[in-house]
């Protein structure tokens, strides 16, 4: 006769003493850590699990920083923000199955950004694959979920194949449009013993050079444009120096998408803005004679979010982008130029400056840049004027401030009136994908990959409450961030967006906690800030605690103090 288990011994068996130490041969799990560092992977981001101890086995022994969100979720957004910064993968160590949909958001907005992300899962073991016998964390075809949301989604099925397949990895994002890569690994496979590694990694290919053909007929193209224009997007984020110097040369309006922001500093006089929904931008670009757009995909969060239909270039188009596949989206161009960024601006600028360039039509350049920026001014109305100087009070009082945005208000407004002074300063969720909850946990990787910088998350009372229990992350992590919670006790834009199309607005009203009580609570230092001076005392206490800190702004009050 069967006897059921005791619950005890059930307990016992998870909390049991380890075996006596002996001699063993090194595992997959740890030659995969020994193997991240050889690569340069400072920190990762997950929350160990029954399913992946193993892969936690070497680092104890390794230079790479372990941090452990409140749900993978953050995992995600976290290592999403640290890549932002770095320009290197953030990476994760995720369970099986929930662990993986968990993170699933957030892989899809890296994915949207072209963000650099490795997601390494457990995953049932080999045998196990596609069984249906209700294991424990079994995701049904756990690999096929994810392949739609990476570069490549891959189920290592021999522990001798780790070195090439984390090499595949690392050149999708050293010379490939970077996006989330996942590989899991049964959990037999991570026991394996360690496969024999390189001395050093591979070397990583380069990125792609554009073909010289191309870059002759567009640099022949421009140099006889009158009314030259640049749109740049986040595929150009590591070629700041090219893009300035090639619009200087072409007397070129520069618009940039918010990922692409910092591209021109702010100030520069050719410098529009990331206003190509606005009317005086738009007449701008249909104005032009020759529009380079590099590195972006043309697509409606950046260049229509009003959802008018009403962006168009009339001028000839070259498209300049690493993804080929792109080029053949959303606007088609009469010269396609598949390469990097930097490659393709750099030898742009050299063949100009060796041919004779028509000049640019009078009132063209930074005059016709200062009467665009004009007019977007002058339009703005009391509450985005507010909200701009929200994000000037920070930007002044925090020097070197990168600014890590959520989906709310005052990040919209900041998304048309903030110039950043250089790339990788200013990011947020509400474009692409456009998910909430991304700012705080988004900032904590910031300032994980920046700690002498201050780093300040710009969300919503909404969107807090997704990822509120990140800030024990933070304060466990030693992450002094600053948390500017904009409180208008709800969905504010979606109750605008309810009753300009004449709906009773339902479900926006949500429950608003008192986040100051909640943030003392987590360990967090917590004021209020009704007034545009108070707030930048209370950046300048907050950036010189080693805690975190969390500003609450009531928008009501904001409006009628900033306004003044």
């Amino acid at each position: 006769m069967n006897h059921p288990v005791p619950l005890s011994r059930i307990a016992e068996a998870r909390t049991a003493a380890p075996a006596p130490f002996l001699a063993r041969p090194r595992t997959c799990g740890e030659a995969l850590v020994d193997l991240l560092e050889r690569y340069g992977v400072e920190c990762v981001f997950g929350i160990p699990g029954v399913h992946t101890v193993e892969l936690y086995r070497g680092l104890a022994e390794s230079s790479i920083r372990h941090v452990t969100p409140r749900h993978e979720q953050g995992a995600g957004f976290m290592a999403d923000g640290y890549a932002r910064v770095t320009g290197r993968p953030g990476v994760c160590f995720i369970i099986t199955g929930p662990g993986m949909t968990n993170i699933a958001t957030a892989m899809a907005q890296a994915y949207a950004d072209s963000i650099p992300m490795l997601v390494i899962s457990s995953v049932n073991a080999r045998r196990e694959l596609g069984g249906g016998d209700g294991r424990l964390h079994e995701l049904p075809s756990q690999r096929e979920v994810f392949a739609g949301l990476t570069a490549f989604s891959h189920t290592l099925l021999d522990a001798a194949d780790l070195p090439q397949v984390l090499a595949r990895a690392f050149a999708v994002f050293e010379s490939a449009r970077p996006r989330p890569v996942h590989i899991e690994i049964p959990l037999d496979v991570i026991v394996m013993p360690s496969p024999a590694l390189p001395a050093a990694p591979p070397a990583l290919p380069a990125r792609p050079a554009p073909d010289a053909g191309a870059l002759a007929a567009a640099a022949d193209l421009l140099a006889h444009a009158r009314r030259p224009l640049i749109l740049a997007g986040g595929g150009a984020v590591h070629a700041a120096a090219e893009l300035r110097e090639l619009a200087e040369r072409l007397h070129a309006p520069v618009a940039l998408t918010i990922n692409a922001k910092g591209l021109l500093p702010a100030g520069h006089p050719l410098l529009i803005g990331s206003t190509q929904s606005l009317p005086a931008t738009r007449a701008t670009i249909r104005d032009a004679d020759v529009v380079l757009a590099v590195g972006t995909e043309l697509g409606e969060t950046d260049y229509d979010v009003t959802f008018d239909g009403g962006f168009a270039i009339d001028g000839r188009l070259i498209r300049i982008d690493i993804d080929a596949q792109q080029l053949m989206r959303n606007a088609r161009a009469e010269i396609a130029i598949a390469g990097d960024s930097r490659l393709a601006l750099g030898a742009l600028s050299t063949r100009l400056h060796e041919k004779p360039t028509t000049p640019p039509e009078a009132g063209w350049g930074a005059p016709r840049v200062a009467a665009v920026r004009a007019a977007i001014a002058a339009g703005h109305d009391g509450p985005a004027r507010a909200q701009a100087r929200l994000i000037d009070t920070i930007v002044a009082a925090l020097p070197g401030v990168i600014v890590a945005g959520d989906s709310t208000s005052p990040v919209y407004v900041g998304n048309f009136t903030h110039d950043a002074h250089a790339p990788r300063s200013w990011f947020n969720s509400s474009t692409g994908y456009g998910t909430l909850g991304y700012g705080l946990p988004a900032a904590i990787g910031a300032k994980l990959a920046a700690p002498a910088r201050p780093v300040v998350c710009l969300i919503g009372d909404g969107g807090l409450q997704f990822t509120l229990p990140e800030l024990a992350s933070a304060v466990e992590a030693r992450v002094p961030v600053i948390v500017i919670v904009w409180n208008n006790r709800g969905y504010g834009e979606i109750r605008k967006y309810m009753v300009a199309r004449d709906i009773t607005p339902i479900g926006v009203d949500p429950y608003t906690p008192d986040f100051l009580a909640l943030a003392r609570g987590f360990g967090c230092a917590a004021h209020a800030a009704a007034t545009p001076d108070a707030l930048a005392a209370t950046l300048r206490d907050a950036v010189a605690r080693a805690i975190p800190t969390v500003i609450e702004i009531d928008e009501a009050t904001w409006f009628e103090q900033a306004q003044q």
